[in-house]
């Protein structure tokens, strides 16, 4: 699977992507802000390992997604949609600390949401971030999610509870957005 993007290209993670998915899951810089505290080579191997053999099933429970720049194939980043209950699922992303800012998260959101109210025909997303993740909270609002509330102690990591704010997307609400 393949989606494009304004600026982005997403495409399934591939057993060579180890490397270059620790500047990612293995750097504290972007962990400190996931639900997972940073990875070291060997576990990022075993992921990558267990999210290729989890897009072969069928039906497909998970749409782990490597975030690339449009124009190469350098990994950059992720993008995830763990799909949940009826027509519904959690969406996760995050960037490289050195590929931050220039846009690449929102337009992997974007894209990747694309798919989900699109060929997926989903009808709801949710996003459970950080409190203290401004970057990743003015992402998910300029996409037009609606803050629903604090999950309390939501994750475990870096050694203490946090909370996570969750915020949701309806399909009709993707579909005014992308009218306007």
């Amino acid at each position: 699977m393949e989606l494009a993007g304004e600026n982005v290209r997403l495409r399934e993670f591939r057993p060579s992507d180890v490397d270059a998915s620790l500047l990612v899951v293995g750097d504290d810089r972007v962990t400190r802000f996931l639900s997972f505290d940073s990875r070291s080579r060997d576990q990022a191997e075993a992921m990558i390992a267990g999210t290729v053999e989890r897009a072969a099933l069928e039906p497909r429970t998970e749409f782990y997604l490597a975030v690339t720049p449009k124009d190469g194939d350098e990994l950059v980043g992720f993008a995830r949609l763990g799909l949940t209950g009826v027509k519904a699922a959690k969406l996760g992303y995050a960037i490289a600390a050195d590929h931050q800012g220039k846009g690449y998260a929102t337009d992997a959101a974007r894209t990747i949401l694309n798919h989900a109210f699109g060929s997926l025909g989903l009808h709801r997303v949710t996003a459970a971030i950080g409190p203290d993740n401004a970057a990743s909270l003015a992402v998910v609002e300029k996409l037009g999610f609606v803050r629903e509330g604090t999950l309390r102690d939501h994750v475990f990591t870096n050694g203490a509870w946090r909370d996570s704010h969750l915020y949701s997307v309806l399909a009709t609400e993707w579909a005014d957005q992308a009218q306007a």
